[in-house]
């Protein structure tokens, strides 16, 4: 029993890491493609930041991701580590083709297709679902509004500036709103990891009668997230940073800006949102208030259309991989 829970453990630290590696994206996009940083020195940047996370944002999504999405008295062993491969494999396969995904979605898909191969529909948490789901829509169109709304408003203001001053000043902003949304990723994607291990501690009886976090899961959780963003998944850091649109310092802060707002307001709240699709939302805002030809729409059609196939996908392996180890374990 023990064995099999370490196991589980450090598959749920590989599933971080990927988040990180897939997510380094998010992070680091803008400010490689604004050219403030070069790639290296970048995924430094965001990793350090991602780490620092650990501390004074709470563990409101991981509660969520633990006790609000699958009824706790169906989870077990099993259908963690199925939920869990079903994400890796899924997060994997769109990393390699260079597709910004949702890894916290397709965490979320292979939990739900589990539990429901294991006890029906029934299993599910309506409650925690339903946010997420109409998360999936809003936290690209709030990024989106705020990254547009934040751009008109520095347009404004430096109106008068000339172009040299202006990416001079926001060369300066952009290593601070990248450390603010580096440290929102951190925070709202390293829970999701940290919900996994809570909840499977907490029903193989290592908790006690109370659910909580303990603090060395989530250092480890914030350590492996890190580390996944050092490794980069450089394909995706092309499509989000140089192919959906051009950004200069001024863009590149602005959207970092409203990404970060989203991220830490979302995180704060306990609800589990997706980086990827909160950052290219934001991007695409930005670009827009330049002119709509700015963005890539083929581009965003493909990104768009894997966030929609995320869930169900991740979903089907997840129940497929319960269905495999439950036959031969």
């Amino acid at each position: 029993m023990f064995e099999l829970t370490l196991l589980i453990i450090v598959v749920a630290l590989l599933f971080d890491f990927l988040n990180g590696m897939n997510d380094a994206a998010n992070s680091i996009a803008t400010i490689v493609a604004t050219r403030v940083l070069t790639p290296k020195i970048a995924v430094i940047w965001a990793a350090f930041f991602n780490f620092a996370a650990a501390f004074g944002f709470g563990v409101h999504v991981a509660r969520t991701i633990g006790k609000g999405i699958v009824e706790t008295n169906v989870i077990d062993q099993y259908l963690i580590l199925s939920a869990l491969i079903g994400a890796i494999i899924w997060t994997h396969g769109c990393t390699r083709f260079g597709l910004p995904i949702s890894v916290s979605h397709s965490l979320i898909g292979g939990l739900a297709g589990a539990a429901i191969i294991k006890a029906g529909f029934v299993s599910l948490i309506s409650g925690g679902l339903i946010k997420v789901v109409i998360f999936i829509f809003l936290s690209p169109v709030i990024g989106l509004v705020l990254g547009a709304f934040f751009m008109i408003i520095v347009t404004w203001i430096f109106r008068k500036s000339n172009n040299r001053k202006v990416d001079k000043i926001f060369k300066v902003g952009q290593l601070i709103s990248s450390a603010a949304f580096s440290l929102g990723h951190g925070t709202n994607d390293a829970q999701k990891t940290m919900g996994i291990i809570s909840i499977l501690l907490f029903t193989n009886g290592y908790l006690g009668s109370e659910f909580y976090v303990p603090f060395w899961v989530i250092i480890i959780s914030h350590t492996a997230i890190g580390l996944g963003t050092l490794t980069g998944g450089w394909k995706v850091i092309r499509t989000m940073g140089m192919k959906l649109t051009h950004l200069k310092p001024v863009g590149g802060f602005c959207a970092e800006t409203a990404g970060a707002s989203v991220l830490i307001g979302t995180a704060l709240a306990g609800i589990p949102v997706s980086t990827t699709h909160t950052i290219t939302g934001s991007i695409m805002g930005v670009g827009m208030i330049r002119r709509l030809t700015a963005v890539k729409w083929g581009v965003a059609g493909k990104i768009i259309w894997a966030w929609i196939l995320t869930i169900p996908l991740s979903g089907i392996i997840g129940a497929l991989v319960y269905l495999v180890i439950k036959q031969f374990l």
